[in-house]
């Protein structure tokens, strides 16, 4: 999802964090970013920051949340509107599912290698990997990665923030990795909870996500820009 779409939305973290609790964290400093020689995209040096109290999501925002915002607001996005190539497309219905009836007898292929052993799920409802899931993951598939039962704070999708990432360029930070980063970051980057990175906000990808945070009292009041998370 993308921020262009995320900026326009003043009611969807109004309507979503209604529909859930929000964990309050408590205010403080904290030392961000690494020490680490490998650090890269402004990971590094580690710097002390200091956080006013605030209330946070406890998981990212899921598809299924974003389908009931655009169905009780009637929302339609960017790209619905200008014809972008980047569009939410809402659930296939049970009632089309049930429609899917054809069966494939044989197929005028052969996988190349002998005595290969191809796993799949179950279509349409299951699609997984023997390491876990093929993608993003429910948002409650593992257990809480903190003490404040916050999910998902690193890994399955990177998460907008409101931090500019460069002065030269309209970019914003993301923080948390993604399914396709690795822990040595041979497939993309560094999976560790100080890796950020940076993206204009048009940009969209099955593995860039959000969650709401609010200070607190903040509802009423004009929205500050927060230090990254």
């Amino acid at each position: 999802i993308s921020l262009h779409l995320l900026l326009s939305l003043p009611l969807a973290c109004l309507f979503l964090a209604a529909a859930e609790e929000m964990v309050n964290i408590p205010g403080g400093k904290m030392l961000m970013g690494t020490s680490a020689t490998d650090g890269r995209d402004g990971e590094s040096p580690t710097k002390e920051v200091e956080l006013q109290p605030f209330k946070i999501d406890r998981h990212p925002v899921t598809n299924a949340d974003f389908r009931d915002f655009v169905r009780a607001q009637k929302y339609k996005s960017e790209a619905e509107t200008f014809g972008w190539s980047f569009v939410f497309q809402d659930f296939v219905s049970e009632e089309l599912k049930s429609k899917v009836t054809q069966r494939i007898e044989s197929a005028p292929w052969w996988l190349p290698i002998e005595r290969v052993f191809w796993r799949q799920g179950s279509f349409p409802d299951g699609d997984t990997a023997e390491d876990g899931y093929h993608g993003i993951s429910p948002v409650t598939a593992y257990p809480p990665q903190n003490s404040y039962g916050l999910y998902d704070m690193m890994g399955n999708t990177w998460e907008w923030t409101s931090t500019r990432f460069s002065a030269a360029r309209p970019m914003y930070v993301l923080r948390g990795a993604s399914w396709i980063d690795t822990v040595d970051g041979s497939a993309n980057h560094k999976a560790r909870i100080t890796t950020r990175m940076g993206n204009t906000p048009d940009s969209a990808s099955d593995n860039l996500g959000f969650r709401c945070a609010a200070s607190d009292g903040q509802k009423g009041r004009k929205k500050k820009e927060k230090a990254e998370l």
